[in-house]
């Protein structure tokens, strides 16, 4: 997919580590470029305690061929966004054709162990702001750049391809919305020659999920031996590679609306992994009745 989007400006939101960062690097590898945002820059990281910042992201999305740029910003932090797009307005003279909604922060606000009732509300309305409200004004801010040239395309990142409780009512309602995110603003925008779909990963082997193993992706199958299912686990580049590919389809406007796997994705475009592999976790986990 090298070159396939030379010339094309991305906005990946969230794109410090795990899918976001996959997902700029990616677009920078097919040639775009890709302004990388999120709150943990060098010095300064988000509460989240990770040590990846959006200046790796933007120098490995350069490394790869593209044309990767930082901008910290706070998604909840309506003057930042609109700060982030004058900038990217400025400086690609009103040029935005991808939008990516990747933001989450949100996994330290999650007891699943607790009954909705017995869960922090505070903590889980604080999801909310941060993975739902985020993405709303993310896009609110953003549209209007696409809307102007009649073209582009906006990408919701959810958890799930359908409406069935997730295990945690405030994580199940933010990953929900993004679906029903990316299903009405496709409506909206459809008069104007803009798309909007989500997409979603299966087992993801993020930087957190390896540390969470004690693995590395060099022998991340070793953690199969704690959970047996993350022998199904794909990198954040199976996903990655499937929104390059999307983006760079003539005929995407017939997607506009849907939410697709990464496995389907990967079936349809006829990629693989980074890894080389082919994981489905669609077929995996329905073979075990997971989502019966």
């Amino acid at each position: 997919m090298k070159g396939t989007l030379e010339g094309k400006v991305a906005v990946v939101a969230g794109a410090t580590r795990g899918l976001g960062r996959a997902i700029a690097v990616a677009l920078g590898e097919a040639g775009a470029t890709v302004y990388c945002s999120g709150r943990s820059v060098r010095g300064k990281p988000s509460d989240m305690g990770r040590s990846e910042t959006i200046e790796e992201t933007a120098e490995l999305a350069t490394a790869r061929g593209g044309r990767g740029i930082a901008v910290r910003t706070d998604h909840e932090d309506v003057q930042q966004v609109k700060a982030l797009f004058e900038q990217v307005a400025d400086e690609q003279d009103g040029r935005l054709d991808i939008l990516v909604n990747d933001i989450w922060g949100s996994d330290p606000l999650n007891d699943w162990e607790k009954r909705f009732w017995e869960h922090d509300l505070d903590n889980g309305l604080r999801t909310q702001r941060r993975s739902v409200f985020t993405h709303m004004i993310t896009s609110h801010v953003a549209a209007p750049l696409m809307v102007a040239r009649k073209q582009g395309l906006v990408v919701e990142v959810t958890d799930g391809w359908d409406y069935r409780y997730r295990g945690n009512l405030y994580y199940s309602l933010a990953k929900v919305s993004a679906i029903h995110l990316a299903q009405a603003m496709a409506a909206d925008l459809k008069p104007y020659g803009v798309e909007a779909l989500a997409v979603t990963p299966g087992f993801l082997r993020s930087e957190a999920m390896l540390d969470h193993f004690g693995v590395t992706e060099q022998n991340w199958r070793e953690a199969a031996k704690i959970d047996p299912n993350f022998i199904m686990s794909e990198t954040p580049y199976l996903m990655a590679r499937g929104i390059v590919h999307i983006a760079a389809d003539p005929d995407r406007a017939s997607k506009s609306g849907g939410v697709f796997a990464s496995w389907d994705l990967s079936e349809e475009y006829g990629y693989p992994d980074a890894d080389g592999g082919r994981p489905h976790w669609g077929r995996y986990a329905k073979e075990r009745g997971f989502y019966d």
